[in-house]
């Protein structure tokens, strides 16, 4: 058996990957990354989706760890006329500043699910290898979430503490399956930081960097230079911070951990 993950970037792939775990890498293509998880899932034990993450908790700051679960119209803190995963009526959707489309909610409650469920003995599991992780629900997007403003109307309608583009897809193949899920993520912007136009191009279709888009971006507009230079900075924090935590989980055992026990 194997533990199944699902990321977004290449870099976060070489990251992860170790005996016992299969790494798929959606770079951004939510269609692609649902089919090789399907592809791979027979063998999977439990599944998680693991990687860098934006934060909507102001509190989180770059490097930080987080785990929990996805967020669901079932979540502690969900709004009223908010069902879940980022996704309310259109005229919510109409608020965010870029229109972004985010997932409709995923068939998991909040903590780990199998069958009848077990409680959340995969994300204690984590929080216990991880004692210094944040726990909370994560928000699942189909493209980035980069506006202070989104993030704030996000965190305001949510409660959820982090958004990324992978976790919706890798619970709703979880829940397909009936396998444990959980998220293990690391903050690489903060709440309060917004990200500039280079780095919303900044990956291609395969999770590899588009440097080429991103060196056009910022020949069209110099003067995000600074804010490009922080987005490196911090994303390099959360990266050296995901190696950490996945040595940490793998010394755990977490590659031979039976989730039905």
């Amino acid at each position: 058996m194997s533990v199944l993950v699902a990321c977004g970037l290449v870099r976060e792939a070489a990251i992860i990957a170790r005996p016992g775990f299969v790494v798929v890498a959606g770079g951004g293509d939510s269609a692609r990354l649902e089919r090789e998880l399907e592809a791979a899932v027979g063998g999977a034990s439990l599944v998680l989706s693991c990687g860098v993450a934006g934060a909507l908790d102001p509190a989180l700051r770059a490097g930080d760890v987080i785990v929990g679960t996805l967020h669901t119209s079932r979540s502690p803190h969900h709004a009223d006329r908010f069902p879940g995963e980022g996704r309310g009526l259109v005229e919510e959707q109409k608020s965010l500043s870029r229109g972004v489309q985010l997932q409709p909610p995923s068939r998991l409650g909040p903590g780990l699910r199998r069958g009848s469920g077990v409680g959340g003995a995969l994300v204690e599991w984590l929080a216990k290898n991880l004692p210094d992780a944040h726990c909370g629900t994560v928000v699942g997007a189909d493209s980035i979430i980069g506006s202070v403003a989104e993030k704030t109307s996000l965190y305001a309608r949510t409660g959820a503490i982090a958004v990324d583009m992978e976790s919706h897809i890798a619970a709703r193949v979880a829940a397909r399956h009936d396998l444990p899920f959980a998220i293990v993520r690391t903050i690489s912007d903060s709440a309060d930081h917004a990200l500039p136009p280079a780095a919303l191009v900044g990956m291609k279709p395969d999770g590899g960097v588009a440097l080429g888009s991103i060196l056009a971006s910022l020949a069209r507009n110099p003067a995000q230079l600074p804010a490009l230079l922080r987005t490196g900075r911090d994303a390099g924090s959360a990266f050296k911070a995901l190696a950490r935590a996945m040595e940490t989980l793998d010394a755990g055992g977490l590659a031979t951990l039976d989730p039905t026990r």
